[in-house]
């Protein structure tokens, strides 16, 4: 595999200067550090509308997405004049039902951020609650209601979707697949690349405890992990599937694979994972036990002879019922 397929690296950030909420929430001069850093590096910052071409061809070239999911005030206030005098461009994505609530922005707002070029407005939900959990009905329901407020609030549809949470199953896919969106994203980490399903696009979660600049500059490093299939294909687990069992199936062209390592939160305890070889590329996780938190997670790595880690991370969501 060429070190030089960079794929791209999609951030993910909520809240600005909201110190209070140190889990979503990012320091305005840790951000600008963020920024600066990537500039420095000579990444390319992705433009929505070139999304598909980046992520398809450009390979050579590094680059990064910033994604700000909820539209709070706090990243009008604090963010938006310093992307703005910069251009950098960023993908906000909105949920309909909270625009112009406290602490959230107002129409007003959005409309005079998605004016420039390098803006982009992406829909996420209309209510922002835990849809997985939901009737098809009313999800359905919930993604129409989005996609008609956005198009009379802001003129068009966006093709770009943001899962509340990070969660899904198969059959809220369907639908974000059928209301004609080309690309979700989720909350589990990794780069993109043509490989990757489209409406499972991974993101770093960026926040105070994990906006720290050494940990950034990890980020910065990490390269695709490209496979050919993961099992299962439903991320939604019930006591019935808890713990799932996980069986990935790999490019042959990837070096080193024998040296690859997972990390996983199953009895809600981060531990190494056991790695089963079934064939030369395709490896099974043996988890110790169930996840029992709302997200189980599992993250692998590969480091590359320059230094770089290829990344792979996969979120399951243990339903409640």
């Amino acid at each position: 595999m060429h070190v030089d397929d960079y794929g791209i690296i999609a951030l993910m950030y909520h809240r600005f200067e909201e110190n209070k909420y140190p889990s979503t929430n990012i320091r305005i001069n840790n951000f600008k550090e963020h920024v600066n850093l990537i500039k420095s590096k000579n990444f390319y910052f992705v433009n929505a509308n070139k999304f598909e071409n980046d992520l398809k061809l450009n390979k050579e070239k590094k680059k990064v997405l910033l994604t700000i999911d909820d539209a709070f005030l706090s990243f009008y206030q604090n963010a938006w004049p310093f992307l703005k005098q910069e251009k950098i461009p960023f993908i906000l994505f909105v949920s309909t039902r909270e625009v112009g609530k406290f602490n959230y922005m107002t129409w007003d707002q959005i409309r005079e951020i998605a004016k420039e070029e390098f803006v982009h407005i992406g829909n996420h939900s209309h209510s922002h609650e835990y849809l997985a959990d939901m009737p098809l009905n009313v999800i359905t329901e919930d993604i129409s209601k989005s996609i008609a407020i956005l198009k009379k609030e802001i003129g068009k549809k966006s093709d770009f979707f943001s899962y509340p949470f990070g969660e899904y199953n198969l059959d809220f896919k369907k639908i974000i697949i059928d209301k004609g969106f080309k690309y979700a994203f989720g909350q589990h980490s990794g780069v993109s690349d043509e490989t990757k399903d489209f409406f499972e696009l991974p993101r770093f979660p960026i926040n105070e405890k994990y906006g720290e600049i050494k940990r950034f500059k990890t980020i910065l490093n990490t390269l695709p992990l490209k496979y050919k299939n993961i099992s299962p294909s439903e991320k939604y687990i019930n006591e019935n599937t808890n713990p799932p069992k996980v069986i990935i199936e790999f490019y042959n062209d990837i070096n080193n694979l024998k040296n690859l390592t997972c990390y996983s939160n199953e009895e809600d305890k981060w531990r190494k994972s056991d790695i089963k070889f079934i064939e030369d590329f395709k490896i099974q996780i043996n988890l110790k036990g169930k996840f029992t938190t709302e997200r189980g997670r599992i993250n692998c790595s590969l480091r590359e002879v320059n230094g770089a880690w290829r990344w792979l991370g996969m979120q399951f969501v243990v339903s409640e019922k």
